[in-house]
Order: structure tokens, then C-alpha cells, then sequence
């Protein structure tokens, strides 16, 4: 049998974490033959939620969990842990302006940061899904310097899952049939949906749908779903951020489908023009654990006028926390 791998989960007994945290017992991550340790963290506060979500992970009786550790200390949430997903950040509140809650979580995710480089494995990978993503992810990452950059990536697969669920219904498809989508940018509102390359069944998506649909509907109806599901339903994405979650880990533990890739928030190495150190939304292919941003790719003038507009979103967004950085 293979060694289990230690899988932190923040903010567990939150809508996101609780939905994460069963897919991951249920091998739904990394693959049905490999046992997993979940150390789950939460708050002090929130600690009796947590218990019961470790009752419920007994219940479930999962032959993959080796053990539950149900903790509020970073000690013993990030020991040895092989992968982070940092899932816990403070909500926006009525009122609260952007650039406050970016100031409140960074101080979390330079905590987070911290801890990460103290306690975890050598070779630990970290997502970040708090929100705002991208800049968290540069925080943590700023604040473990004994690890290299690469390990740590932010949320875009929500946005990218998104993009192909619309897509595949304009076009009569299943998700299955899109390939090679592409979000740029950054997870929030400005972020830029690109069909240039990708196919539905083979065949170039911009010869099926209308361009004015593309640059009208799509791109924006993408860029605020997350406000059109709060809206709906009174509260924020959990089901589907939870799935992107898996997505994301998994192809970036198991690799992506050859001839194929996948939208994920990742240091810039200076590709495309966008300024070397932000994390912003790349394509990318993956393979064993680490990642490639695809190079060469051709961008319209539409495409770079619209990853300035979020480039320069993360720009702004790090000169808020650059005492972190």
C-alpha cells in the first residue's frame, strides 16, 4: 500500500472546506488507491462545527482515510503536510471595501506563510482558494522562504470550469467535448476569458459561437457569476469552488490529459508581458507535481488589453499589502 499523503484543509467546517474535505476522503483528488491523512483547521470559535464534521468523516467509514486530525493549531495542521489548501479567509462584509479585506486576509496568509515553511513537508504543494486568491497566494508564499515559489498556486479553475460550462450549453457540447480554455488574470471580476484556442469537438470555438456574443455576454457573464449565484441563492459558491478545488489538486498531482491544459493562478515568470512575481492565471500543463506555463501562445488585441486590466488589479493589489511582501 502506498504512504498516505497529509492533506491540510483550512476553514474545514466551512460551506467550501466541508464539501472539499469529503471528495478528498473519497479519492475523488488523488486517485482511488492512494490513502490520505486530512488534517482539518479551523478557528477556536468554530472548533464544535469542526467536531462534527470529523464525526461525519467516521461515519462515512472512507477505506482511503488513515487518520482525521481535527485541530485550530498551525503546529499540528501543517505537520509534515504534503499538500496545503487554504481554504479559510475572512468573507467580505457589507460595506467593506476591497482593499480592507485584502489588508485583513494577508495578514492571515503571512501567518499561514509562516507556518507552511516551519512545519510542512519539504515538498509540499499549496493551493490558496481564499479569497482575494491570487494576492494570498503571494503572501504565503513571500513569507516561506525556504520553499521554492513554484509550490504555491491560486484558484482560477472555478472561473476556467466556469467558462466551459457556458461554452459547452451555447453549443449543444458536454463539458467534456471544450478543450484548451483559457482564463487570464486574476480571480476576481476583471479576470479574461479566452476562446482563441480552445476547440468543442475539434473544431476552433470561435467559428461557433458570434463574436459579439463572446466579447459581450460571455467574458462578463463569466467574470460575475459569483455575484449572480449569491444573488440566486443567498450565498457564495461552495458545490462548485469545492469541485474546482479537486480539479485543480488533482491534475496538478496526477497531470493533465495530453493535449490539453488548464487554467491556474501561478507566479509569473515574465511570460506574456505580465510583470515576473504577481500570481496570475496562466494555461499551463502539468505533470507530477509541478507545472509549465504554455508558452507562444498567439493573444488577440482584445486578449492583452483585457490582461493588462487584471494585471494591473494585482499590481494595485500588492503595493496594498507591500510591508507583507
Amino acid at each position: 500500500m502506498k504512504k498516505p499523503l497529509k492533506v491540510t484543509i483550512t476553514g474545514a467546517a466551512g460551506n467550501i472546506g466541508y464539501a472539499l474535505a469529503f471528495r478528498v476522503a473519497a479519492g475523488d483528488v488523488f486517485g482511488p488507491d492512494q490513502p490520505v491523512i486530512l488534517q482539518l483547521m479551523e478557528l477556536p470559535m468554530t472548533m464544535g462545527p469542526l467536531g462534527g464534521v470529523g464525526m461525519e468523516m467516521e461515519d462515512c467509514a472512507f477505506p482511503l482515510v488513515h487518520d482525521v486530525v481535527l485541530t485550530d493549531d498551525p503546529k499540528v495542521g501543517f505537520r509534515d503536510t504534503d499538500y496545503a489548501l487554504l481554504v479559510g479567509a475572512k468573507p467580505r462584509t457589507k460595506g467593506m471595501e476591497r482593499s480592507d479585506l485584502i489588508s485583513e486576509n494577508a495578514r492571515i496568509f503571512s501567518t499561514q506563510g509562516r507556518a507552511i515553511n516551519e512545519y510542512a513537508s519539504r515538498e509540499v504543494r499549496v493551493m490558496v482558494v481564499g479569497n482575494p486568491a491570487n494576492t494570498n497566494a503571494m503572501i504565503a508564499a513571500a513569507n516561506a522562504p525556504d520553499l521554492p515559489r513554484e509550490r504555491f498556486t491560486a484558484m482560477a479553475r472555478l472561473d476556467h470550469n466556469r467558462a466551459i460550462g457556458m461554452l459547452a450549453k451555447k453549443t449543444g457540447a458536454l463539458p467534456g467535448d471544450v478543450k484548451r480554455m483559457i482564463v487570464w488574470g486574476n480571480h476576481s471580476p476583471t479576470m479574461h476569458t479566452d476562446l482563441t484556442h480552445c476547440t468543442v469537438k475539434g473544431q476552433p470555438a470561435m467559428g461557433l459561437v458570434p463574436e459579439d456574443w463572446y466579447r459581450e455576454v460571455m467574458v462578463p457573464t463569466v467574470q460575475r457569476r459569483g455575484a449572480a449565484v449569491i444573488e440566486a441563492r443567498g450565498a457564495s459558491s461552495a458545490a462548485s469552488a469545492a469541485a474546482s478545488v479537486v480539479d485543480h489538486v488533482r491534475d496538478w498531482f496526477l497531470g493533465t490529459p495530453e493535449g490539453d491544459w488548464v487554467s491556474m493562478g501561478v507566479h509569473s515568470d515574465g511570460s506574456y508581458g505580465i510583470q515576473e512575481g504577481l500570481v496570475y492565471s496562466f494555461p499551463v500543463t502539468c505533470k507530477a507535481g509541478t507545472y509549465q506555463i504554455v508558452p507562444g501562445l498567439e493573444v488577440t488585441a482584445f486578449g492583452t488589453e483585457r490582461m493588462k486590466v487584471t494585471e494591473k488589479e494585482l499590481q494595485d493589489e500588492r503595493a496594498v499589502v507591500a510591508d507583507l511582501l
